[in-house]
């Protein structure tokens, strides 16, 4: 759908391109839509350069309101990020004891949340380059896999490294379930801190009220 204190030296990143299509390139074979569909889930990288693309697009000057730059960019959260698993491991054991209410609730929330942020990490203007390192790593537990990327500007071209934890998430293919920026600073990690205590009390609508202000002032920056 996806997420940290998005710090960047140029550009404050929650949680896709840098990669560039070369001409002449040698004729590559044809795939039918489903064989297609296919390669890209089983593939730990198509997600982030789906996103990349998209934030890149929706950095250009003139790139829409905060509105229809979230309307474009929702689609792609979601195919992107496991937002449910990000949420359950930010919140904790506490998750499992929720109303099937109480997720939506906070699910549909913290999507707002995270698309919100993301558009208010790369705002028009913001000039963020993207580089995916082309290898792929084995996580270190659970069996996932680690995409390794920087995002950096036309000043500091090395940038932030920013990797992205994947899990194979059945027909979905492979999904972000956590990201870790400067290469070992848990996304899921810190909102577990901050979702912890909004939850201390054991009012869900704390932590709704928390993301929603994030949200306000996300989407007045």
């Amino acid at each position: 759908m996806i997420i940290m204190k998005h710090v960047l030296k140029t550009t404050s990143l929650a949680l896709c391109a840098g990669l560039v299509a070369a001409s002449a390139l040698p004729a590559l074979p044809s795939f039918t839509p489903s064989a297609h569909a296919a390669a890209a889930a089983s593939d730990p990288q198509a997600p982030i350069k789906a996103l990349y693309a998209e934030l890149t697009r929706i950095e250009a000057k003139n790139s829409g309101s905060f509105d229809q730059r979230a309307q474009e960019l929702g689609p792609v959260i979601d195919r992107v990020y496991d937002l449910e698993a990000i949420l359950s491991s930010s919140i904790g054991p506490h998750y499992a004891t929720l109303s099937p209410d109480q997720k939506q609730v906070l699910l549909s929330t913290f999507r707002q949340f995270t698309i919100a942020r993301n558009l208010s990490s790369f705002k028009p203007g913001t000039d963020a380059r993207f580089t995916i390192n082309p290898a792929v790593r084995d996580a270190p537990v659970g069996g996932n896999k680690i995409v390794d990327t920087q995002i950096g500007s036309s000043d500091d071209p090395s940038g932030t490294a920013v990797n992205y934890v994947m899990h194979m998430n059945g027909a979905k293919g492979y999904q972000v379930v956590d990201v870790l920026l400067n290469g070992n600073i848990s996304q899921v990690g810190m909102q577990h801190s901050d979702f912890r205590s909004a939850l201390a009390g054991g009012n869900v609508q704390n932590l709704i009220d928390l993301l929603q202000k994030k949200i306000k002032v996300f989407s007045a920056g």
